[in-house]
């Protein structure tokens, strides 16, 4: 928004997700390039940064409830890289915009809040439209005749072979995470700190290991070992 650019003080907001990192092609290295170059060319004062490894459907996000806490201590600008790393819903963009902290895009710092309103209003339409296309096509995948769903005439070997992609899937995942995770690590590491140490700083910022649990030294350094995997 235009109205945010005389500001000088900007709090960085970073999001990686494990189910959209691929398809949008903009990860945590990037998105800091993109926030840095924007403020180095209008020399502003980036205060803070706040990362969040979050999925983009869930709106309780208590690292960017961090980021507007900051904003608001010090009177400064929230800055994204790009307008899609907030949400896809009309209404949590509404809930910003009337957080009473302002915030502006890298990427389109134009932007009003008409303009917010009207291209989340957009991202959700599409996101609702490929729901909707993907039911009809079940619908009539189902009229002609296909079996849809699992093959209940032989449960046992219908549950090993479940079993088996649940385990390809929720490995996919863990090294997604992994890929997500590294280039943080890698720059504490490059900072001269332990793997307990770092430990520490991803509990402090409210990031959490592999299903909710607490990060332990051995945990960051089993999770640098996937990540270096193929």
């Amino acid at each position: 928004m235009a109205e945010c650019l005389d500001r000088k003080g900007f709090i960085g907001y970073y999001r990686v997700s494990t189910d959209r990192q691929g398809r949008s092609g903009l990860g945590l290295d990037a998105q800091r390039e993109a926030v840095h170059n924007f403020l180095a060319e209008r020399s502003h004062t980036l205060i803070a940064e706040k990362i969040e490894v979050e999925s983009g459907r869930n709106a309780d996000r208590p690292e960017l409830a961090k980021a507007f806490a900051l904003c608001r201590l010090h009177r400064a600008t929230l800055i994204i890289a790009k307008l899609d790393r907030l949400a896809r819903s009309v209404a949590f963009v509404s809930n910003i915009l009337e957080s009473g902290v302002d915030f502006i895009a890298a990427d389109f710092p134009e932007a009003n809040r008409l303009t917010i309103h009207i291209l989340s209003a957009v991202a959700e339409h599409e996101a609702r439209m490929i729901s909707e296309r993907t039911k009809a096509a079940l619908k009539a995948a189902k009229a002609r005749g296909v079996v849809l769903g699992g093959d209940r005439g032989n449960l046992p070997t219908v549950a090993a072979r479940g079993a088996r992609a649940s385990a390809a899937v929720r490995s996919q995942k863990a090294a997604e995470r992994a890929r997500d995770l590294a280039p943080l690590i890698c720059s504490l590491r490059d900072e001269g700190r332990s793997f307990e140490v770092i430990a520490g700083e991803l509990r402090d910022r409210g990031i959490s290991a592999a299903r909710g649990g607490l990060w332990t030294g051995q945990k960051v350094s089993r999770l640098m070992r996937r990540a270096s995997q193929p």
